[in-house]
C-alpha cells in the first residue's frame, strides 16, 4: 500500500475570495484544486487557444490578485497564498 502524503491532504482553511469560487472549507489542498477546475469547466475560463491559460472572471481575478489571465502553474502559487 503506498503511503499518502498527509501534508497533502490536510485540511486547510480557505480565504473569503477563494471560498465564493469553491465554496467554504476546511479542505485538502487535492480537494480544493479539483473544485477550481470544476469551476473553471463549468464557466468556460479556459483560454481556447492555449489551454494551459486561465481566464479570470470577477471571483477569480479576486483570487489572482487581479490578473486577468494567469497560467495554470501560476495559479497554483496563487490559489496557495488563499490557505493556510
Amino acid at each position: 500500500m503506498a503511503n499518502t502524503n498527509s501534508a497533502f491532504m490536510k485540511p486547510m482553511n480557505i480565504s473569503d475570495e477563494l471560498a465564493e469560487v469553491i465554496g467554504k472549507g476546511p479542505m485538502p489542498r487535492s480537494e480544493v484544486v479539483k473544485k477550481l477546475w470544476v469551476y473553471i469547466k463549468k464557466n468556460n475560463l479556459q483560454d481556447p487557444t492555449n489551454k494551459r491559460n486561465i481566464n479570470g472572471d470577477a471571483a477569480l481575478k479576486k483570487v489572482f490578485g487581479g490578473k486577468e489571465t494567469v497560467s495554470m502553474f501560476e495559479m497554483t502559487k496563487l490559489v496557495s497564498k488563499h490557505l493556510s
